[in-house]
């Protein structure tokens, strides 16, 4: 009718339950709908592993056509959502449910769909988040930097389509690389750098992210440092990582 749809529920529900509508009312035909899933991940915390959807970037991905997009934080997801209305074609956004720092200036932050950002500069690991990982990567920066490791951080919130330009840059100027994800590590941003990387440029990739088991009932900071999501973990594996 010439408006835009825009469609919200639970990432398990928006792209668990009606995946198969997703594929083919709107990815195959290509209609301009666009896709807000909340509380994505394992911060859903007490709802437990039947809420906790940790394949909604792997199943989206694969759905051609389709933008696949996680906020770092309510900044970038306002203008994310302003960017997906813009962009004619089906999107689908993940926001998370526990709050995050915000690190974006309202008022000259401009987003773009495809273009990650560079949060800090380094030269000795680059590690590549988004979503609520991207505050906990910010911090194990800090954490680097006093065991003197200087590592890069860049905010991949567009899955798909990948700024293959930018991962390509750190590979070649840190030659390694850490990706962290609130996702299994099956099918998602850091299978999504690993395919790029393995064909045009292969460097070393350390996935940090949940492995390939269902998440379970606990309060969200609990889980997130239980299934390895936190700094220390992630300044943990880059500094073995670099130093390797």
């Amino acid at each position: 009718m010439g408006y835009t749809a825009f469609a919200s529920s639970f990432a398990m529900f928006a792209a668990g339950r009606a995946y198969e509508q997703v594929r083919n009312s709107v990815g195959y035909t290509g209609l301009n709908v666009k896709i807000g899933a909340s509380h994505g991940g394992i911060s859903v915390g007490e709802d437990g592993a039947s809420h906790q959807c940790l394949e909604d970037f792997a199943l989206m991905r694969a759905i051609p056509g389709m933008v696949v997009m996680s906020p770092a934080d309510a900044v970038e997801a306002k203008a994310m959502v302003k960017a997906a209305y813009e962009h004619q074609g089906p999107v689908y956004m993940r926001f998370g449910r526990s709050p995050v720092p915000v690190f974006h200036d309202p008022d000259t932050f401009v987003f773009e769909i495809g273009r990650g950002e560079v949060m800090r500069d380094g030269s000795d690991v680059a590690i590549i988040a988004n979503g609520l990982l991207v505050a906990e990567a910010v911090e194990a920066a800090e954490l680097l930097a006093n065991r003197g490791i200087s590592a890069r951080i860049i905010n991949m919130a567009t899955i798909k389509p990948l700024d293959g330009e930018l991962v390509l840059k750190a590979a070649a100027e840190c030659g390694k690389i850490v990706t962290c994800e609130e996702h299994s590590t099956v099918g998602g941003l850091g299978e999504a750098v690993c395919s790029l990387l393995s064909e045009q440029r292969p460097t070393p990739v350390r996935r940090i992210g949940i492995n390939d088991v269902f998440g379970h009932s606990g309060p969200a900071g609990e889980l997130l440092r239980e299934f390895g999501l936190c700094a220390d973990h992630i300044a943990d594996v880059a500094e073995a990582f670099a130093k390797g």
